[in-house]
């Protein structure tokens, strides 16, 4: 902004409309008008002169922030805008996502739902098998109503397909608390009946095997320094070649083809139980489920070891017959 000295008035001779400022300093010779009333401050003018007169318009108050913060940064708990900054919740900020999920204290209660869950389910599977395997009145009802198989069959399957594909389902308790019961038990029926056409003491070999191979495995997935969590691709596969497999073992009656699907069966899901353990456990691995899956996670290690038990009867099963 320029200034006309010749022209601009000082503040004894004001003008309308004319907003004063600090006087411009002395041009040569006196100033047209005389000094302003008062006179010219002592000491002089100060270096530089004084500072021009604020521009016209709205200037903005200094930014204020109810929560004490800096300006520009973001509050979890108002969640007005989605915009960052000035108390708005910014989803993309890497320091902001609601809780923090890699706080040790919040995976630890993580973990221990998700086992209290895991041996609920154990714990009532176990009674199924064990209550069609050793009462023969029992094992001979359900070996001659095929009806409940199918029931019990289609149960778990829309039980499964709920929890796999309805995320607000397995979120929200107590709803996927119910679903989960409702597979549990269809499971554990199956499970069952699936048991008592094999001799007693097979089921008996197989659950302990089961039990030593799974706390084997539960045990090395939380010591090792591998990382199985990105193996999900292959895993993947296997369980598609596994599936062509298992179709081909339903016409191929030969004994050693049997063995052969059922141990190929027990080691990929022994692998998948290693994947899902640290997939729960989270911290250094690359990837790691929510904490707010817990059902999805007991769901997970719960297929994993009904299928190596089932895998490993089936060998005990083939090796006797």
């Amino acid at each position: 902004m320029s200034y006309n000295y010749n022209q601009t008035p000082y503040p004894g001779q004001q003008q309308p409309g004319y907003n004063p400022g600090y006087p411009p300093p002395p041009q040569a010779g006196y100033p047209q008008g005389g000094y302003p009333q008062g006179g010219y401050p002592p000491g002089g003018y100060p270096q530089g002169g004084y500072a021009p007169p604020p521009q016209p318009g709205f200037q903005p108050p200094p930014y204020s922030d109810p929560y004490g913060g800096q300006q520009g940064e973001a509050h979890p708990f108002n969640s007005t805008t989605n915009a960052p900054g000035y108390g708005g919740y910014n989803p993309e900020d890497p320091e902001i996502k609601g809780f923090d999920f890699s706080d040790q204290s919040i995976r630890r209660g993580f973990i221990r739902k998700v086992y209290s869950i895991l041996m609920v389910q154990l714990a009532i599977t176990c009674a199924f098998i064990a209550l069609f395997s050793f009462e023969p009145k029992t094992k001979h009802f359900v070996q001659t109503t095929p009806s409940l198989f199918f029931v019990a069959l289609a149960l778990m399957i829309v039980a499964i397909i709920t929890l796999a594909c309805c995320g607000e389902v397995r979120r929200k308790a107590p709803m996927n608390y119910i679903v989960l019961f409702i597979f549990t038990i269809a499971e554990g029926f199956l499970l069952g009946v699936s048991a008592s056409t094999y001799d007693q003491d097979a089921v008996i070999m197989a659950a302990g095997i089961t039990t030593v191979v799974c706390l084997a495995l539960t045990l090395f997935a939380f010591q090792t320094k591998y990382d199985f969590t990105m193996m999900g691709g292959i895993l993947l596969v296997a369980v598609v070649v596994l599936f062509m497999f298992g179709i081909l073992a339903i016409f191929i009656h030969n004994k050693i083809f049997q063995l052969v699907y059922a141990s190929l069966g027990a080691l990929i899901f022994s692998f998948y139980l290693i994947y899902d353990t640290q997939m729960m456990l989270g911290g250094k691995h690359k990837y790691s489920i929510s904490p707010e899956e817990y059902v999805f996670a007991a769901l997970n290690l719960y297929l994993d070891i009904i299928n190596i038990f089932m895998y490993i009867l089936a060998i005990i099963g083939n090796s006797r017959d």
